[in-house]
């Protein structure tokens, strides 16, 4: 079920249009994508561009901390699964990712505005098999 009282399309507007102005940023002085699983990756193998891929992830994990500091509060989450089935499953999606040679943001956001064919096969694969997923999981086993 929808919460549509946490809908809040104005918000997700801004976080987007900082996605977008981000990426095409990135691609446009660094001639980089940007992929996070890439920038993670050749951030970890030492690859060249270490400065950008280092203050890429830090905006990553800094934003939480500025919404904090702006809204006096910290964003709220919850996980209310099955830790071990949620360990396995981002194992899954870090094996995903390295075969379809990039994750979400890169083929999703970077690949699709650049027309690109493989990251369209690869974001339709990405989304089929996340709308699978909830089916099997939610409506034929039952779970929440």
């Amino acid at each position: 079920m929808i919460a549509w009282s946490s809908f809040t399309p104005l918000s997700a507007l801004a976080g987007g249009v900082l996605i977008g102005v981000a990426a095409a940023l990135l691609l446009a002085f660094n001639g980089r994508i940007a992929g996070i699983s890439g920038l993670l990756g050749g951030l970890l193998e030492g690859a060249e561009g270490k400065g950008e891929r280092l203050a890429f992830i830090a905006g990553i994990v800094g934003a939480p901390l500025l919404w904090w500091v702006v809204q006096g509060e910290f964003p709220h989450s919850e996980v209310t699964g099955n830790m071990v089935l949620l360990v396995l499953a981002g194992v899954a999606v870090g094996i995903g990712t390295r075969y379809a040679s990039g994750c979400t943001s890169g083929h999703g956001v970077c690949g699709l505005s650049r027309l690109s064919l493989r990251s369209l096969v690869a974001t339709l694969s990405f989304m089929f098999t996340g709308f699978a997923t909830v089916y099997v999981v939610r409506h034929l086993l039952g779970a929440v």
